[in-house]
């Protein structure tokens, strides 16, 4: 799975995957485990193989709020923290049981330093991470909740009923009444 994500960028030779492929670890998380927490500083970025994950943050009110969830065959990292080495503000945890490989940051600048390639693939990630960050900004500010939960479905129509509805309804900025109508609404 992870080989086939870095060869899907054509950036690196089938040599340069294997030798950085076994740069990374392979971790067991349980459902409800954090990959990072706010207030720690990311120093590792991890390619899910199984499970799913969400980013959150605790408002001023103290309501839980969930921006983000990722996928298997997707990166994970606290992107802000990782690369300005200060404290997070979000929280990254396993909404079920998962698996991900890990590679260190020092690794990952080792790699840089001696390949270019690893320049043009921090760049091309750096890329998607803002356009993912601006797709999501739009959706919040143009789209209805009905329509946010469609583009959920659509993308991630496998593992949307492994998602709380807690989570899915704060994701979608709504209570989790208002998502059980749009739900039925969708349904029939």
């Amino acid at each position: 799975m992870i080989h086939q994500f870095f060869q899907s960028f054509n950036i690196f030779s089938e040599n340069e995957i294997g030798d950085f492929l076994q740069l990374f670890e392979r971790k067991k998380l349980n459902k409800n485990d954090f990959f990072v927490r706010e207030g720690e500083k990311c120093k590792e970025i991890a390619f899910i193989e199984s499970g799913i994950f969400r980013s959150y943050y605790i408002a001023d009110d103290g309501k839980d709020m969930t921006y983000c969830f990722r996928f298997p065959n997707d990166l994970i990292a606290s992107y802000s923290s990782f690369i300005s080495e200060k404290p997070s503000m979000e929280n990254m945890q396993a909404i079920s049981d998962a698996e991900i490989l890990i590679i260190k940051k020092d690794k990952i600048e080792t790699l840089a330093n001696d390949n270019p390639n690893w320049i043009l693939f921090l760049k091309v990630i750096a890329e998607q991470e803002y356009l993912e960050l601006e797709k999501r900004f739009f959706q919040l500010q143009k789209d209805s909740a009905a329509k946010r939960y469609e583009a959920l479905l659509e993308n991630q129509s496998n593992y949307i009923q492994d998602i709380p509805l807690q989570y899915l309804a704060s994701y979608l900025g709504i209570t989790q009444r208002h998502l059980s109508r749009i739900r039925k609404e969708i349904s029939f």
